[in-house]
């Protein structure tokens, strides 16, 4: 139970026999260190606590942009994403949910940022983070919450000033995922601009892979455009997509990527949209997944004290959709049926729900 007697210290196993080299801790500093000889001009430096709304004491152990990482990664909003869907489609064991694609963002993020000579831990923080403030049943929850919210809801300022306000982020990590969507401003740090890039590759790669398992999409109906320039295959098409970034990135110093390969990726996102975003099943799934919401927060509206005390705000109205927002599918759906008396022939496919 307690490991096995090494040489004045406990092993893991009886025949442990990989060795390396001894020395100092690496802690904070040292990485910072690093970081300022190893990382190109423009790349975002980690120093001390980081910019922080409540000011913290530096982490002996790691950077500011690690620490926010580690924050987000344990935070409820992350592990939530678990149970929420990814793309509103028949679901199965292996479809992608919003937590299985902050992960795949992640890699595409951290990959081009080793390339690229950029913060690697800044990058991984803003991907894992990125679609926390993401409702329960996939876009359509912005919609149906649009409604509430004057100044409309859009997932990524959500995310970053409603949702993760309470993990006190830096301002860098939370100035990426509020502005990770090309709908909205540019992010502040080169970091913040190659996850914006990489939500977009993951998506269209991974949603794709998705739509053609469930049976929705063949292989031959790709465009040959795509075909020709990114491959048929999420590991060809992310592989070109990634090498693209990394090539015009170093090439030109600004994020971005050649013309012909850009042309390629938003041909594979417009040929998502028509044939699976738009298609009559998921403009179906999306209207009752909006008609769920809204029953849920007009309830929780006129009775608060059926929410837990941390969402009765003052703003009844916004505490509502915070609490909402903040469900998985099978939680939505399930108080649908249980506090609006709805049947189970209601409700949109979803996670746990599907056929």
């Amino acid at each position: 139970m307690h490991g096995h007697e090494g040489d004045d210290f406990i092993q893991a196993h009886t025949d442990s026999h990989a060795r390396m080299g001894t020395g100092p801790v690496l802690g904070r500093e040292s990485r910072e260190e690093r970081e300022a000889m190893l990382l190109r001009p423009g790349a975002t430096l980690a120093r001390g606590a980081g910019d922080r709304v409540i000011t913290e004491e530096p982490d002996s152990e790691r950077t500011c942009f690690e620490r926010d990482r580690d924050r987000i990664v344990h935070s409820p909003a992350f592990r939530r994403l678990a149970g929420k869907t990814q793309v509103v489609v028949y679901p199965t064991d292996h479809q992608r949910t919003r937590l299985t694609h902050a992960i795949e963002v992640a890699q595409v993020a951290t990959s081009i940022a080793r390339g690229v000579g950029a913060n690697v831990s800044l990058a991984d923080a803003i991907a894992l983070g990125h679609d926390c403030g993401h409702g329960p049943g996939g876009h359509a929850s912005e919609d149906a919450f649009d409604a509430f919210i004057p100044e409309g809801y859009d997932h990524g300022p959500w995310g970053a000033d409603v949702v993760l306000t309470g993990l006190n982020l830096c301002s860098q990590t939370l100035d990426g995922i509020r502005n990770h969507s090309w709908s909205r401003p540019a992010p502040a740090t080169i970091e913040g601009e190659i996850v914006s890039w990489s939500d977009r590759i993951a998506y269209c790669a991974h949603d794709l892979e998705d739509a053609i398992h469930a049976g929705i999409v063949a292989l031959e109906d790709l465009p040959k455009d795509v075909a020709a320039i990114a491959g048929i295959g999420r590991r060809a098409q992310l592989g070109t997509f990634i090498r693209a970034v990394v090539r015009t990135t170093n090439a030109t110093g600004s994020v971005g990527m050649d013309p012909e390969t850009a042309r390629a990726l938003a041909s594979l996102r417009r040929f998502n949209y028509e044939r699976i975003y738009t298609r009559p099943d998921s403009v179906a799934q999306s209207h009752a997944v909006v008609e769920v919401l809204h029953g849920l927060v007009e309830a929780y509206v006129k009775r608060p004290e059926l929410m837990p005390q941390d969402y009765r705000w003052d703003d009844v109205i916004r505490g509502a959709v915070t609490y909402v927002g903040g469900m998985t599918d099978r939680f939505a759906f399930d108080q649908a049926e249980h506090l609006l008396g709805w049947s189970k022939d209601r409700l949109p496919r979803g996670i746990g729900r599907g056929i």
